[in-house]
């Protein structure tokens, strides 16, 4: 008796186990935009760098092949994440909420359901079986009473002190005590025969109940595979078609990659097969070499001389090919539009490249691939641009100590090629790090992505909102 309890518990666990596996596929959507704005961050990251470093041609393209691949990635993962929201959780919540009813006084109405008509079909049986355990009782208790009763007339008889009316008292409660065995024992019988003629009608209809919660499970039991099918297929990107085809790509993109083409190529742009400026005679005029804006040498004490600059041009020039309106920052994931499912209320807490890792990357390449260098030549090793690392920017001409200021990330308005060698050249549209303000003369200090620091006309740039 009471024993279906169990069965109806597993009504109320079912229930519990929807939210459950609602928990476990919001877990793993959650994973899928973590891993998917990851590898969005790291392809925006490095193809600013490798196309401002200094590799080029059939190289560049299939190393830059892997950003793609990183971008394509991302969606096919952005979509993994949506189909598991979208349509799984959903479906999941959606089948929980037609399933189960709850109740105005707490629980669900299909327990309840099955809680009455257990207690219904075992009611005539339980009060049977109370009466069979009544009988019983009674009938042990009677063949006690008879056993001492007949302890009791043993003893007597070969006691010679009693007399004879107290022994024919002793001899008739033995005889009441048969007696009462045989009728507790007749009710008893009785009752237990009524119970077994009960049994077969009472498992019917527990029976009946029984596989109605059968049904209701196996329902709940199908939908769940169905479920984690559907899942598995969402999963499984080794069957779309569209992730083969970007390995497929990519492996073609490194395939094209020719030593051969980018040597020939760097020598006709960058080798004795450039065009050639050879010097020539030129008539003297008042607005040749004029320059739009002008800067006065710094003060004595800032041990920096600054000259001339010129502006390339008035109008605001797109971003080419080496230059580039991302801004990469390593301690913000960009929020995906979440689901309006009420799990999606948790916070994301996916984790990002580290600040130390970011700076290590940005300094991966020591110089741009469009840098200028000092046309200035002499013969003298003392003076000679390409003697030393700081043609290549590995050395910072600003590395006297100076006081700390708040970074401020800015944006070119105009392209700006650096005169000297204390100055960053930058293109209309590019990002950079100011890292001192505006000085007397107008010019800020400030840093490229790839690292290199220097001058730059104030003017040229404003924050990025």
């Amino acid at each position: 008796v009471g024993n279906y309890k169990r069965t109806v518990k597993r009504i109320d666990d079912g229930h519990r186990l929807c939210n459950d596996l609602m928990n476990c596929i919001h877990e793993r959507a959650r994973i899928e935009k973590v891993y998917a704005q990851q590898l969005t961050e790291w392809a925006k990251r490095w193809k600013q760098l490798v196309e401002k470093g200094p590799q080029y041609g059939t190289v560049e393209r299939a190393w830059c092949a892997f950003m793609s691949e990183a971008e394509k990635v991302s969606e096919l993962h952005l979509e993994v994440k949506g189909s598991l929201m979208n349509e799984d959780f959903e479906k999941i919540k959606n089948w929980q909420k037609e399933a189960f009813h709850k109740q105005m006084m707490g629980g669900f109405k299909e327990t309840k359901e099955a809680e009455d008509g257990f207690r219904k079909a075992q009611k005539p049986w339980a009060k049977k079986l109370k009466e069979v355990e009544a009988a019983k009782k009674a009938y042990h208790a009677a063949c006690k009473e008879e056993k001492l009763a007949v302890s009791r007339e043993t003893n007597s008889k070969a006691d010679p002190a009693l007399n004879p009316e107290q022994l024919k008292k002793l001899q008739d409660k033995v005889e009441r005590s048969k007696q009462d065995v045989l009728k507790t024992k007749e009710k008893y019988e009785k009752s237990l025969k009524e119970l077994d003629n009960a049994t077969p009608q009472y498992m019917e209809n527990m029976e009946q109940v029984f596989e109605q919660c059968q049904q209701f499970e196996e329902k709940r039991l199908r939908f769940f595979r169905e479920v984690l099918l559907e899942v598995q297929k969402h999963l499984d990107l080794s069957n779309v078609a569209s992730y083969k085809n970007i390995y497929r790509e990519l492996e073609q993109n490194i395939k094209t990659a020719d030593a051969v083409e980018d040597l020939r190529w760097f020598r006709a742009n960058q080798g004795p097969g450039m065009s050639m400026n050879w010097p020539q005679f030129e008539e003297w005029s008042a607005d040749l070499n004029r320059t739009l804006s002008r800067r006065e040498k710094k003060k004595a004490s800032d041990g920096v001389t600054l000259t001339g600059i010129n502006q390339t041009g008035d109008q605001v020039s797109q971003p080419n090919k080496h230059s580039s309106s991302l801004s990469v920052q390593s301690n913000t994931v960009q929020s995906v539009q979440s689901s309006t499912n009420p799990f999606e209320d948790e916070e994301d807490t996916g984790s990002t490249v580290s600040e130390k890792e970011d700076n290590k990357i940005k300094n991966v390449s020591s110089y741009e691939k469009n840098q200028s260098y000092p046309t200035d030549w002499s013969d003298e090793e003392s003076n000679n641009p390409f003697s030393s690392t700081d043609a290549n920017g590995d050395t910072n001409p600003f590395d006297e100590d100076t006081p700390p200021a708040m970074e401020v990330r800015v944006r070119a308005l105009y392209d700006y090629e650096g005169q000297e060698q204390d100055e960053l050249s930058f293109k209309a549209g590019d990002e950079l790090t100011k890292m001192e303000n505006e000085d007397e003369q107008g010019w800020c200090k400030g840093r490229l992505d790839n690292g290199q620091v220097g001058l730059y006309p104030a003017n040229y740039v404003e924050p990025i909102q």
